[in-house]
């Protein structure tokens, strides 16, 4: 690792290639969906090039190595468990009432905009410019001038204010 931070590129590959057989066996008992444990793996290894640099000569590399494959996990982890709980918004626009006929159409579309409408200004810019317009977070971070981690909290909460308010039983 010493020489891999050094810039050794010969180094840099013996490490990742004596690295996967590790990081494969933490991302497989972490996750059993062998393809999204592989995927982890590679955001692990994507990681380790970015932040190689930090690693502590001091400590043993081997924790450091299974400590971030560990994150990567729990960060695939918890994405997928937030994608199972997500509402599309237009799953809510189709259920902003419980009458059938008013849930399509002009009526419902209303509805919903007289709810993004009550959001505070940063939720419904959020809102608005990363789901609406599907806009890269970065792009529309940039154009409501809030940093892109504001973005993501404002646009969650946001989605779960609408919840509230349209699909009341639900929320």
């Amino acid at each position: 690792m010493l020489a891999a931070q050094a810039g050794d590129a010969r180094a840099y590959d013996r490490l990742l290639r004596a690295a996967l057989p590790l990081l494969r066996g933490i991302a497989g008992r972490r996750i059993a969906d062998a393809a999204e444990a592989e995927d982890a793996v590679q955001d692990t290894l994507l990681t380790l090039h970015r932040i190689r640099h930090s690693w502590d000569p001091t400590r043993p590399v081997r924790p450091w190595l299974a400590t971030l494959c560990e994150r990567r996990c729990i960060d695939r982890l918890r994405r997928a468990q937030a994608l199972r709980r997500a509402v599309p918004l237009r799953d809510l626009s189709e259920h902003a009432t419980a009458e059938p006929a008013r849930a399509t159409g002009e009526l419902a579309a209303a509805e919903l905009r007289r709810a993004i409408a009550t959001l505070p200004r940063a939720q419904r810019d959020a809102l608005t410019l990363a789901k609406l317009a599907e806009l890269p977070v970065a792009e529309a971070a940039a154009r409501s001038g809030l940093t892109p981690g504001s973005v993501k909290v404002a646009t969650h909460r946001a989605i779960r204010s609408l919840r509230r308010i349209l699909l009341p039983r639900a929320a």
